[in-house]
């Protein structure tokens, strides 16, 4: 059993939401800690669950990890607004940054989107970007910006305009090849593992951004048992020699007769 720690930030979403359930069912994992707004419909021994208003996270409330996963994001229309989208986006996931940093936690994990720049045309990206440029300027340890492409998975609210870019991209997924790989859509449980991977394997660079279509590819490795004879070796009867059994004295002659009176005077 692993004893690491982890808390997650976002666990009612699509990508938080799996994540928890990932963490908690895995070997590496002791404690999973979560901070929410809400409670969550999913409980676990491993589990412990803040329920806090963002705004109101002290320091305190921030259990020491290994890595902390934010999973933090919106819309505008969900949101009301820019100026809350933007509170949901930007603020909140640079405040709970700075009080783990201030922690002592090495490794921060975020979700932002593909295109994320500060110099986007599309606002949403724009926005993504300056969470991204703000949290590097924050000059923690370790940080790992995961960039995906539109995700899919069962979600609690409708989102019309995401659900039909879905539909599109199933199509012409298998079209997307080479440099268009990055575009295709990518699942809400395949994002969750590759952030498990990226925690656990990943790079150890100061600051690691992983594109879409390399989050599709990222896997547990698969860890070989370490001197474990194989099948060939365990049944190759051919490979012992004569002289590495006990030796048999040739000269021995079994007489069964002896044997005969022994078992009547052991009767007697």
């Amino acid at each position: 059993m692993g004893m690491r720690s982890a808390l997650v930030v976002g666990a009612t979403g699509l990508v938080g939401s799996a994540l928890v359930r990932l963490l908690c069912e895995s070997e590496e994992y002791a404690a999973v800690n979560v901070i929410a707004r809400r409670p969550l419909n999913f409980s676990h021994p491993k589990l412990e669950v803040k329920v806090r208003e963002f705004d109101e996270i002290a320091e305190l409330d921030i259990e020491f990890a290994h890595e902390v996963f934010c999973c933090l994001g919106t819309t505008i229309k969900k949101a009301g607004s820019r100026a809350q989208f933007e509170k949901v986006d930007v603020e909140y996931p640079l405040y709970i940054a700075a009080l783990a940093k201030n922690r002592g936690i090495g490794h921060f994990i975020v979700i932002s989107a593909m295109g994320a720049s500060e110099k986007s045309f599309v606002y949403y990206n724009r926005v993504k970007g300056k969470l991204q440029d703000q949290l590097i300027a924050m000059d923690f340890p370790q940080l790992s910006i995961v960039q995906p492409s539109l995700l899919t998975g069962n979600r609690t609210e409708r989102r019309i305009g995401e659900k039909a870019g879905e539909k599109l991209l199933n199509v012409m997924g298998p079209l997307l090849i080479g440099p268009g790989k990055k575009y295709r859509s990518i699942s809400a449980e395949q994002v969750a593992l590759a952030m498990k991977v990226i925690a656990l394997h990943g790079k150890r660079a100061k600051v690691s951004i992983y594109k879409s279509d390399e989050l599709a590819e990222l896997q547990m490795p698969v860890v070989a048992e370490e001197n474990v004879p194989s099948r060939e070796e365990l049944f190759n009867w051919d490979k012992l020699k004569k002289e590495e059994l006990t030796p048999i004295d040739e000269d021995v002659v079994f007489d069964r007769s002896k044997r005969k009176e022994v078992e009547e005077l052991n009767d007697q």
